[in-house]
This record gives C-alpha cells, structure tokens and sequence, in this order.
C-alpha cells in the first residue's frame, strides 16, 4: 500500500488569507438526510474531503445518485433494492448508523456495518440503538454490524443519557418521518445539529426548539428535495487562526460566522491574541506574546473537544503552565506522545484540572494535560493518529527546528479542504510525496 507522506520545513511565520467551506461534520449528515426526499437535493460549499467520497459511496450502493461539481453536491434518491450498507465500509467513519432511521423508512428494514472513525475514546452506539428501539424498531447488535426492522417507527419521547451529536442526528433523521409527535431531551446544540434541523426543515420537516436543550419533532408523512448551502467550519477556521498565532504570523480566515467561535474567540483573546472581526472574515495575531490559560472542553456552546488538539500546540509557545481539562472523549489526549517527541514539555493526568469534575473523574482515562511554555520544539517523524492530531502535527513542525516528517497525512485530508494548498498559500514550506 502506499503511504502519503508530508515534509515540512519550518519557514517562519505563517501569513495570508483561507477560505474554509462547510464542515466535515455536517456535509455528510446532509447526505444522509438527503435520502428521505421525494425530489433531488442539492448542498453547496462543501469541503473536497474524503469523508464526502466515503458517504458518496455509500449512498451509491443503496441505489442513490450522487453527482459533484465545483463544491456543489446533488442527491437523486432511488428504489433501495438492498437496504445494506457493505460490510466494506466496516470502521472507515461512523456515517453507516444514522442510515439506520431513514432506511427503516424507506425499506422497512436495514443493515449497517460496524461504525469506525477517529480513535479518540468510546462512542458507543447504545444511544442510538435505544433510541431506535424507543421508535418501535427491532434492533440487534451483531458481530458485524447493526441490523434493524420496523415496519413503521412511531414518536416518542427520548432522554439522551449524554448530549451526544451522533445520536441526536440519529432521533432527528428517523423522528421527521415517525408517525407523531418525538420530543428529544437533553439534545446535542451544536451548529452542524442546528443546520440539519434547518435543512430537514426546508424539505418539509416540521421541527420546534424548545428551552433547556429540547428539540420537538411532528412528523410527517413525506420530504420533498431541497437545497442549501453549508456555513463555514468552525473546527478548521479556529485551527488556522492558530496556525497564524503559533508562529508568530496573522491568518485571516474567511467563510466562517463569527458566531460560530465566540468560545474560542474569547479563549484565545484571555491568552493575548489581537482579533480583526468583520461580516467577511476573522484575523488573530499576538503581536506581544501569548500566555497560558485553563481550558475545558465541553458540548456546545462549551470549548468544542475538537478545539484543543490546534491549542495544546499553542499551549507550548504561550508563557507560562497552561491546563486542559477534556471532558468530552476519554482517549482524546492519544496524540500527546507525538508532540512529547518533538520536545513538547506535557503531561498527562487521570484526574479533573483546570475545571470541576467530569464524567471520566472516577475512571483511569488520561483526560488532562499540564503544558509548559514557552517550549522550543524540534522537528520530528511522527505518524498521525487521527484528523485533529494531524493537524496539530502539523502546527509543531511549522513552528520546530528543524525538518519533519508527517505520516497518516490521509486522517488530515479525510477531515480538511486541501490542506496542503492552504498552507502552501500561508508560507510553509511543505512537500507531499509518496513513501
């Protein structure tokens, strides 16, 4: 098999414009949802990514159309013959699952294949196989995957155990259909939910947000093909601010609403960032210096978990002991080795800083982190672990001594519009090649 790899010579710092697309996490939950309308779909400013190819493939082999161009994405629903998602698609991300409710739909029953993703901590599927379950379908967990039958699932009222974005999308995409009234507590808020509510809601879906994290959904009987264009992505607009701030560069980052980051505005303005704020764009710089801060992750509108991988490499170049505290996934904290070889002076605990005690405090999972700065990082071979540490991987050998060597660069290109054209265009020298 061929190995992409990456080399990285530092090159000072980073400068010059990004425009990020629509996020990873919400285009291929547009396609998915796509399936349930009666007439043609269409997404625009999606990300070229490879999360979209993997959800494309899928949804070709359930007997949809999937046609791109140009940033542009059009569903044509078919007659699903075989309502089974290949067992080839076994692990590669964890899309199969929420076809489970609109193929109950359409075909009354279903099967998937086990989910995948990041290695990032347990993302167990009870939440949605019981929510599944709660709409009246039968569902049992093989070694190989997820089958289900319904032959019409029913509203119902769901208390999530965790505000989980999966399983939120789950409920939302088998509810738009159910006969009745679904009421989900305890839901997740994110914007991708939001903007998949909002897209549902423009094929026909009749849904309601109600006070303390409740979403209400009246079903109905059919959804009609829609279109819409996806906001900028809130995870790659704050990991290339940081890239400017790392290095001691500005990067002005375009296509994302400012209200999509005023967490992690604020987060990094508390550690000396300077921001330019538009209606077009968002530029940081930290022309003094940056010093340490306690972060916690959280659900939204919490420091998004997939914030802190670009800020624990920040962390290093800030003055001072900075602290995270991640309460979202257990094994988040996987890629910290990876940074400890190039120098990063970090260290992982098993109890809560930096914040009150979390879900995981009474467990042995390494879930925060003391980081020392200012830390002079040196270049390094490291393979990457998953999307969000890619990059992370990437921001230490922008700002090491010395050269570096990136593998498992297909985790970055699964999860960012081209990468490498992005940060070519900030300064970094960088050159892909083939192992």
């Amino acid at each position: 098999m061929i190995e992409k790899v990456w080399e990285i010579e530092p090159s000072g710092p980073l400068r010059g414009d990004v425009t990020v697309r629509g996020a990873k996490n919400a285009v291929s939950k547009h396609m998915v949802a796509a399936m349930l309308g009666e007439g043609p779909s269409t997404i625009t400013n999606t990300p070229d990514v490879g999360e979209v190819g993997i959800t494309g493939a899928m949804l070709e082999h359930l007997g949809m159309r999937v046609e791109r161009a140009d940033g542009e994405i059009t569903i044509v629903p078919g007659t699903v013959a075989e309502p089974n998602v290949p067992k080839a698609f076994t692990g590669l991300n964890r899309i199969p699952i929420l076809m489970l409710g609109p193929l109950l739909h359409l075909a009354g029953e279903a099967f998937v294949p086990l989910v995948g993703g990041d290695p990032i901590g347990r993302r167990p599927v009870d939440f949605h196989v019981d929510a599944l379950r709660a709409f009246g379908a039968e569902v049992e967990i093989a070694e190989d995957g997820i089958h289900a039958r319904a032959s019409r699932l029913v509203g119902t009222r769901i208390t999530l155990p965790y505000p989980s974005v999966g399983a939120t999308e789950t409920v939302l995409l088998a509810a738009v259909r159910a006969q009745g009234k679904t009421v989900i507590r305890n839901a997740a808020t994110e914007p991708e939910i939001i903007e998949l509510a909002l897209f549902l809601q423009r094929m026909g879906a009749r849904i309601s947000f109600a006070p303390d994290r409740r979403i209400v959904v009246e079903g109905v009987p059919r959804l009609n093909g829609a279109r819409t264009r996806l906001a900028g992505d809130r995870i790659e607009a704050f990991s290339y601010l940081v890239a400017g701030l790392v290095t001691g560069g500005e990067v002005r980052v375009h296509g994302c609403p400012q209200d999509r980051l005023v967490t992690a505005i604020t987060t990094l303005d508390r550690m000396g960032a300077r921001f330019e704020i538009t209606d077009e764009w968002i530029m940081a710089s930290a022309p003094d210096g940056l010093r340490a801060a306690a972060v916690q992750t959280d659900t939204h509108p919490g420091f998004a978990t997939d914030w802190q991988t670009p800020l624990m490499v920040l962390f290093t170049q800030a003055d001072g002991m900075s602290v995270l505290h991640e309460t979202v996934y257990e094994n988040r904290l996987a890629y910290v080795p990876a940074l400890q070889s190039m120098g990063a002076e970090i260290e992982v605990y098993d109890t809560c800083l930096g914040g009150p005690a979390c879900r995981y405090h009474d467990t042995a999972a390494l879930h925060s982190a003391v980081v020392r700065g200012v830390t002079k990082l040196r270049g390094g071979d490291v393979t990457m672990p998953d999307i969000r540490a890619g990059f992370s991987a990437v921001l230490a050998a922008a700002v090491a001594e010395g050269p570096s060597t990136l593998r498992g660069v297909h985790h970055i290109e699964r999860g960012y519009h081209h990468p490498v054209e992005q940060f070519r265009a900030l300064g970094l020298n960088l050159r892909a090649r083939e192992a």
